[in-house]
């Protein structure tokens, strides 16, 4: 399947599709230019230079641009200080490191959000007793489901971080694998107020991943004590080749570190090895390739309509991140839609998405991803549990006019 195989008819939807969104497309370039704006003086603030982007090797001690990347974060996110390191894997180990710092052994961690996504549930414990999750080193677990509507249960809140040993919450802005909404900044803010009314001392987590540049303010603006999310979504701008980053209160920023390398090392090492200016030129063009990702899943709900499937969020809601849920019902319809996804992609066009038992996941999972670089988020890409009701997730698109290509090879293969 390629391009050229795309059917007038989908041309047809295509059109009807964008002659909705215009305003909503407004909408989403006014964001995408406040927040460059934001960027550009941070930039600026911190004195940013060709200096900055040379490479470290070895320990990486004194890696002028590593540090003063961390300093930009900070200013971004509106934090104390940040870690931005090539170091971390994926966003789930950033998260482990940054819950790591919010409770000891004995103490215990509340999700705010229901069932965090699958990868975490290993990392914390949920999911089996794996040899370094927090329940193996005896930091407790609870969680607070979401409430009817699908958003906080702030009297459930008041309820669980009230009880006894709580030193930690977490709250998961984006959707990940549920049949859930993602959740605003000011939903977010309000969640912090409320735990810091009842426990003062009790350390805010938030799992940022999808949902930086979506809006004018990040959760540290409203009160959160750490915010974490990965750098090949959205703050990677398509460029960074790996990492994440966690950016909040000094004194947590330290023991995160210490957990990412060693106790006395924590953040003055870490050799970044030449990758630095793809890590300030992904920041710098984040958001408008967050504001490309936001229109190709607005153009997805919007086709789904045409063809009478359920999507969400709506193609003229609001959005808090990236992901755009699409309820196939079959796994016939999720193969083809991802078959659509990986055909309309610039690199693997011509592979077969299958399902496979991906680590970290208790049933197969199905991915399409033709991505510069594996694992991309903010790259086009669409991926799900093989389980009913056979729910596909789609993200990303480094420019509209190729994601908007990829939702339509995905709707020529549906037909």
């Amino acid at each position: 399947m390629k391009i050229s195989d795309i059917k007038p008819e989908v041309y047809d939807m295509a059109e009807r599709a964008e002659e909705r969104l215009l305003t909503r497309f407004r909408e989403i370039d006014r964001t995408a230019e406040a927040n460059t704006r934001k960027v550009m003086e941070a930039f600026q603030n911190h004195r940013v230079s060709e200096a900055c982007f040379a490479g470290t090797t070895g320990y990486g001690y004194d890696d002028l641009g590593r540090e003063t990347l961390d300093r930009i974060y900070a200013e971004i996110f509106g934090t104390e200080a940040a870690l931005v390191r090539l170091q971390f894997v994926n966003g789930t180990h950033a998260l482990t490191a940054a819950m790591f710092a919010l409770a000891d052994p004995g103490q215990k961690i509340l999700a705010l959000t229901g069932m965090p996504y699958d990868t975490l549930r290993t990392a914390i414990g949920i999911s089996g007793d794996g040899y370094g999750s927090l329940h193996y080193y005896g930091i407790g677990y609870g969680q607070v489901e979401l409430g009817e509507d699908g958003g906080p249960d702030y009297e459930a809140i008041e309820k669980a971080v009230a009880g006894p040993g709580v030193a930690g919450v977490m709250i998961q802005r984006s959707r990940g694998y549920e049949d859930r909404r993602s959740l605003t900044v000011s939903e977010i803010g309000k969640i912090v107020e409320t735990v810091k009314r009842v426990k003062p001392q009790v350390r805010i987590m938030v799992d940022n991943c999808y949902g930086e540049f979506t809006d004018l303010i990040e959760p540290g603006h409203v009160g959160a004590d750490l915010v974490v999310g990965s750098l090949i979504k959205n703050p990677g701008g398509g460029l960074a080749p790996t990492g994440a980053y966690i950016a909040g209160k000094k004194t947590l920023i330290e023991r995160a570190a210490a957990r990412l390398t060693t106790p006395g090392i924590g953040g003055e090492c870490g050799s970044t090895l030449g990758n630095n200016r793809l890590l300030y030129q992904g920041l710098f063009m984040a958001p408008h390739t967050v504001a490309q990702a936001l229109k190709t899943a607005c153009f997805c709900a919007a086709m789904m309509d045409e063809l009478g499937i359920e999507s969400s969020p709506g193609a003229l809601e609001g959005r808090s991140d990236i992901i755009q849920m699409v309820r196939l019902g079959t796994a016939e319809n999720m193969k083809r839609f991802c078959l659509g996804i990986q055909a309309g992609a610039p690199v693997d066009s011509y592979v077969t998405p299958e399902p496979w038992a991906m680590p970290g996941y208790d049933c197969p999972v199905i991915m399409a991803a033709g991505a510069f670089i594996q694992g991309s988020s903010i790259e086009l890409s669409a991926d799900g549990p093989m389980r009913e009701p056979y729910i596909v997730y789609m993200q990303g698109g480094l420019t509209y006019e190729s994601g908007k290509l990829g939702i339509m090879m995905a709707v020529s293969a549906m037909l």
